[in-house]
């Protein structure tokens, strides 16, 4: 098992709106390719306007195919440009992550 752990970082008062964007125009082209993520937060102390999504893949694989599949998608493309048009965004992290042995991730 591979987690995708992503967190993303808006500039001061742009959460929200990012968000929504996403909701409207990225969440569903994304659960399309990837399934559904194991967890979507949003921090509420520590940094600040931040936001992290978490991914599972079976392996690098399975994770190089569902993504490539994702970013031929136009309607993923069309929230990538319109993310990239509001500048809500200023930074992104991502940690490929493995569950170690005696903590294993539960799949509902």
């Amino acid at each position: 098992m591979l987690l995708d752990v992503r967190t993303y970082t808006c500039r001061p008062g742009r959460l929200k709106p990012q968000l929504d964007l996403y909701e409207k125009m990225g969440l569903a082209a994304q659960k399309r390719h990837l399934g559904e993520p194991l967890a979507f937060l949003v921090t509420e102390t520590g940094p600040i306007n931040t936001y992290m999504h978490i991914w599972v893949y079976e392996d690098a694989a399975d994770r190089s195919k569902k993504r490539a599949a994702m970013l031929a998608d136009p309607e993923w493309q069309a929230f990538i440009a319109a993310s990239a048009a509001e500048g809500n965004l200023v930074a992104q992290e991502n940690k490929l992550m493995t569950p170690a042995p005696f903590a294993p991730v539960k799949r509902s």
